[in-house]
């Protein structure tokens, strides 16, 4: 397939017919602070990241997270944006050159915000929760819609969630969610393919990347944005080139500032946290490093000697994941390319695979991290299974329990009237949107561990 990067971006929004308006902010700027102002931004706050809040110790959470990751995307955004208005400049229109120079990095970062807002609290065991509920109740709900319904319900899926999300119409509220445009919608969708056409075979398709309720919009962004057909029944598109981008931010991002909160934790001793960061700098920067060792020695505060690595070390997989990119221009522009920018760095560093390993062995297998992660499961299953029954038995049916169930579901998420499988998405979005405290609270409250008035 031929490479015209002029076809790669749409100002087109979900939910207006026609884009465009007086706002002297270009459409891209507008997406970034769209994003920013919504509730469903807002609330990664109380989301975990990995480590559950320890108190008077910072650590990050998905809010904190994904601003990070914005700020990376943003770089990586301005730096590839640059070289592809260069090596295209007699191919671009006035237009494209314009995108490409001042606006892409809008897209990256605007896609990097909400890289995670699908996710549901207590992340992907949640979204274990969410999916082993269904697979428990097989023979209750799946005869109730089609085998492609049930596979998005029992594959539940943040990035697909994250889709429906941006881009759905709740009730009582305005068409097209946050009316981001398509090209920012594009950045996001990692797995694109519906989940019948998940394959763990493929990078594209480890996962999947939009429900049927969501289907149709996301042949629309496909088709708006080029995205290459891989197949049409499974609905498997390639990824479009921007998300190399974004999830090459979010590599870099959660791999580093995850290994220092568990510094901060004393989770990793500090010389080793020092000795792994300097060497993963050292094995793929081209800079002296004599420079850096000369300003660690200016400080003496712990965790600032490893805050000065954090960052030295994110700008240095920064610009190697430019490199990367850059090298293979022609593969991430027209569908072709199927690794990571990540990867490429890992085979250039032992280091960065040792901090990876331990973060698996010591970081993500962590004691409070699996007891956050069991409790999280419980929580989630609890409330699916308090809501869900009830929203399936036809309103006149219902017990005077699923009555006062129901009344907890707020009218934005309850599509009485609709299929099961819309009524069962209808809770799936107030649950999956809760906050981890959000939903521990209701939780204690609906069992009766906790009772008592709360405005």
């Amino acid at each position: 397939m031929p490479t015209d990067p002029n076809h790669l971006f749409s100002s087109k929004r979900t939910g207006i017919d026609q884009a465009g308006s007086a706002d002297p902010r270009t459409e891209f700027q507008r997406d970034f602070d769209r994003i920013i102002f919504s509730s469903s931004f807002r609330r990664l706050q109380n989301k975990t990241q990995v480590f559950p809040l320890p108190g008077s110790v910072f650590v990050h959470n998905r809010l904190t997270h994904s601003l990070e990751v914005a700020s990376v995307g943003r770089s990586l955004g301005s730096l590839v944006g640059q070289t592809i208005s260069e090596r295209y400049s007699n191919d671009l229109s006035s237009d494209s050159k314009l995108f490409y120079e001042h606006n892409l990095y809008n897209v990256v970062a605007s896609a990097c915000l909400c890289h995670d807002i699908g996710n549901p609290a207590f992340g992907h065991s949640g979204e274990d929760a969410i999916a082993s509920f269904f697979l428990k109740n097989e023979s209750d709900y799946k005869p109730l819609m089609t085998p492609e319904q049930w596979g998005d319900l029992v594959n539940f899926e943040g990035n697909a969630n994250a889709i429906r999300v941006l881009t759905q119409k709740q009730v009582g509220k305005s068409p097209g969610g946050l009316m981001l445009t398509y090209t920012t919608l594009a950045a996001i969708a990692k797995y694109p393919c519906e989940s019948s056409g998940k394959n763990k075979q493929f990078t594209h398709r480890k996962k999947f990347g939009f429900f049927q309720s969501e289907k149709a919009t996301f042949q629309d962004i496909a088709q708006s944005t080029h995205m290459g057909l891989d197949s049409q029944s499974p609905l498997v598109y390639r990824r479009h080139p921007f998300v190399w981008l974004v999830e090459a931010a979010d590599d870099i991002c959660y791999n580093i500032i995850d290994f220092e909160d568990a510094h901060r934790l004393g989770i990793v001793e500090h010389s080793q946290c020092i000795e792994l960061l300097t060497s993963l700098i050292e094995s793929i920067s081209n800079s002296s490093s004599e420079r850096m060792h000369t300003q660690l020695n200016k400080i003496d505060d712990r965790n600032a000697k490893v805050g000065y690595l954090r960052a030295k070390a994110i700008g240095t997989l920064t610009m190697r994941a430019k490199v990367h990119y850059t090298e293979n221009l022609e593969a991430y522009l027209n569908g072709t390319a199927t690794r990571p920018l990540f990867d490429w760095i890992i085979d250039e560093s032992d280091a960065l695979q040792k901090i990876i390993d331990f973060s698996i062995e010591h970081i993500y297998n962590h004691r409070n991290v699996i007891e956050i992660e069991n409790a999280g499961y419980n929580v989630m299953y609890e409330l699916l299974e308090h809501f869900i029954p009830p929203i399936l038995e036809e309103s006149d049916q219902r017990s005077k329990a699923e009555k006062k169930a129901i009344q907890l579901l707020p009218k934005a998420f309850n599509y009485d009237n609709h299929s099961p499988y819309q009524r069962m998405l209808g809770v799936l979005d107030y649950v999956a949107g809760m906050t981890d405290n959000y939903a521990i609270d209701l939780y204690k409250r609906i069992k009766g561990i906790e009772i008592g008035m709360k405005i």
